[in-house]
């Protein structure tokens, strides 16, 4: 094992456990329910526009992504929309909270094996009911060593977490499904991003990869981190 690494930072959402996936489906589910007001594309457009102006206010997560699918369906109805569409829009952000997690490949052996050598902390974004929830579902809780649940993810917050639970951004990897939030701020905080590619990837999380950078490297899944952290 690397001499170098000493503290693992791992994403949660689509890094651990699928997410982004429930998401599209109630997104088509939402497009269903508006049929006769918006056309899918239009309406996907629409929901973006509303989510990036909310982010501010709600953070991420289901629940500002249901606030957000209200605030659109109010909007391209002209303020028209039955309160049975509400109901269903609201049943469908509770049925995303109470979704079971499912581990993506290769995360539990890994996190595992991983455990003994490094001092691993999660470093997420979204609610944090929400997110306590996954993370006691996955049965992972115990290998890390530390949680944080923040607002948002810039150099700062890396530079912060790997002070406080490591040896500093220098002497950690961050590893995780966003190119923006994960690998990015974290190379740019002084340590290293592993990128590891989602099946989807949310519009808002798209951002130049830092091709190139000695510090940057991707990997198809977890099952290949370990070698990769010997190489480090």
């Amino acid at each position: 094992m690397s001499q170098t690494i000493t503290t693992i930072g791992f994403d949660a959402d689509d890094t651990l456990w699928q997410n982004e996936e429930f998401f599209r489906l109630t997104e088509e589910r939402f497009a269903l329910l508006l049929a006769d007001f918006a056309e899918a594309d239009h309406l996907a457009e629409r929901l973006l526009q509303a989510e990036r102006r909310n982010l501010g206010k709600y953070g991420f997560g289901i629940k500002g992504f249901v606030l957000s699918m209200i605030e659109t369906a109010i909007e391209v109805t002209d303020q028209t929309v039955p309160a049975s569409v509400i109901a269903e829009i609201i049943g469908a952000g509770q049925e995303m909270l109470e979704h079971p997690i499912h581990l993506l490949p290769h995360v539990e052996e890994t996190v595992e094996a991983l455990a003994g050598s490094f001092r691993l902390v999660m470093i997420t974004k979204g609610d944090l009911l929400d997110q306590e929830r996954k993370l006691a579902q996955s049965g992972l809780g115990e290998m890390f060593d530390a949680i944080e649940i923040v607002s948002d993810k810039v150099p700062q917050t890396y530079i912060r977490a790997f002070m406080r639970h490591g040896d500093g951004p220098e002497r950690a990897v961050m590893v995780g499904n966003s190119m923006k939030s994960d690998v990015v701020p974290a190379i740019e905080a002084g340590g290293w991003g592993v990128h590891v590619p989602a099946k989807y990837e949310w519009d808002i999380e798209r951002v130049e990869a830092p091709v190139g950078h000695p510090r940057f490297r991707v990997l198809p899944d977890l099952g290949g981190l370990i070698a990769l952290l010997d190489q480090l």
